[in-house]
């Protein structure tokens, strides 16, 4: 059993950890599953809604430009909030663009600021996990995770339930406003948050380039190709399951969007926050492997429950249940993930190698959306959920694989 570690008693410096991941997290609902029901309540095809899934590719090759962040600070804030301060004002500035259209007419314009969304949160994301590596202490890593992932799962409240409700009574054009001046509302906190210690950056680009790869193959071997593959398949399951999940909600059960902000998103992000905490809670008192094993098979025979729904219609009470399950289970599974992650990493790389692994786990979300849409009307909902579960496999295989290299990185020291 691996010796259970105290919450860090209010210190700022994991707070802010935890304030940052709303930061983190309130772009990618606007950009995917939101922007995906604007897009259904403008009468879009399925199809149609299935390629706008494409629009966060961003969040899967960010690992491209993440050696620009470790190689160049800005000349302000130190070597990871500079980066963030920027992207955050990107950010509500795209959304604020993106408010100024509608799908009937300038679907195309909507989604090229969409596009830049994303890149830019995509980028935030590399500052923001770059910091969160280098500044919290390993015992810090289970609490600060959960508090990050909490933070995450508020945003995406925000961004989702909230945004769906004012929908119905403001429209789409003031939702995206008022979530850029959220957007813009972070920035203070991240003016407040700490500095992780000076890491010499890498003296020039070919090294920035190379080096955290290098780094990464040259400490793991030829087991660092069996870390990329769990990276990918490990919540492939749940990406799947929620490609098409808002569409799903609105067309099969027949939902209003008032009733899948109030009890899907709002119900579904508070059991995602409980769950978070949980994992925070579990990973200090479970050896990681058990922690990532029970997880994933929680997560995975949780996306059957959503066959209820298939039959039910539009009872509020199932659609309740299942998706707090859904988010509840999927938030233990992705704490354990993310300490994985952490512990990965190089701290003098881990804006590039957090990046990079941390896209291989944004492949199924951004990737599986015109397969899902393709796969529906070709075996209906139901057999699709079925197919969601079974997807969980490969990835559980690779944790069983992989058990004695996770005990030893998770007893390893910080690199």
């Amino acid at each position: 059993m691996a010796q259970a570690r105290p919450l860090p008693g209010g210190g700022w410096r994991v707070w802010s950890i935890g304030l940052l991941g709303f930061s983190s997290g309130l772009p990618l609902a606007l950009s995917s599953s939101t922007l995906q029901a604007w897009f259904t309540t403008s009468g879009l095809s399925l199809k149609a809604i299935g390629w706008v899934t494409l629009i966060g590719q961003a969040y899967i090759f960010k690992f491209l430009w993440a050696p620009l962040l470790d190689r160049l600070p800005l000349p302000w804030l130190g070597r990871r909030r500079g980066w963030i301060v920027l992207m955050q004002v990107l950010c509500a500035s795209a959304l604020f663009c993106m408010s100024f259209y509608t799908p009937e007419s300038a679907a195309t314009s909507i989604a090229f600021f969409g596009v830049l969304l994303a890149f830019a949160s995509a980028t935030q994301d590399i500052a923001y996990d770059a910091h969160r590596t280098d500044l919290l202490q390993p015992a810090e890593r289970g609490w600060g995770t959960a508090l990050s992932q909490g933070g995450y799962r508020i945003a995406m409240l925000a961004s989702g339930a909230i945004a769906l409700i004012l929908a119905d009574s403001l429209g789409w054009s003031w939702v995206y406003r008022l979530m850029g001046v959220l957007m813009l509302a972070m920035v203070p906190v991240t003016l407040l948050s700490p500095d992780a210690p000076d890491e010499q950056p890498a003296r020039n680009f070919a090294e920035a380039v190379v080096q955290p790869f290098a780094d990464f193959f040259h400490r793991y071997g030829l087991i660092a190709l069996a870390w990329l593959a769990l990276m990918v398949l490990y919540k492939l399951c749940d990406a799947f399951a929620l490609a098409l999940s808002t569409t799903f909600l609105l067309r099969v059960p027949q939902f209003t969007l008032t009733q899948v902000g109030t009890v899907s998103k709002t119900i579904g992000l508070a059991a995602g926050i409980l769950g978070a905490l949980a994992g925070g809670w579990i990973v200090t008192r479970m050896r990681l492997f058990h922690a990532l094993l029970w997880m994933g098979v929680a997560q995975a025979l949780v996306n059957l429950s959503y066959i209820l729904l298939v039959h039910s219609g539009p009872n509020l009470t199932t659609m309740g249940s299942v998706v707090a399950a859904e988010y509840f289970f999927s938030a233990l599974g992705s704490t354990a993930f993310v300490v994985l992650v952490t512990a990965l990493c190089n701290v003098r790389f881990s804006a590039t190698q957090y990046a990079l692994l941390s896209a291989l786990s944004a492949v199924g979300r951004v990737f599986l959306g015109p397969l899902a849409a393709w796969l529906v009307p070709l075996v209906g909902w139901s057999m699709f959920f079925v197919i969601t579960a079974l997807s969980a496999i490969p990835g559980l295989l690779l944790v069983i694989f992989l058990r004695q290299a996770i005990h030893q990185v998770e007893q390893a020291r910080p690199h």
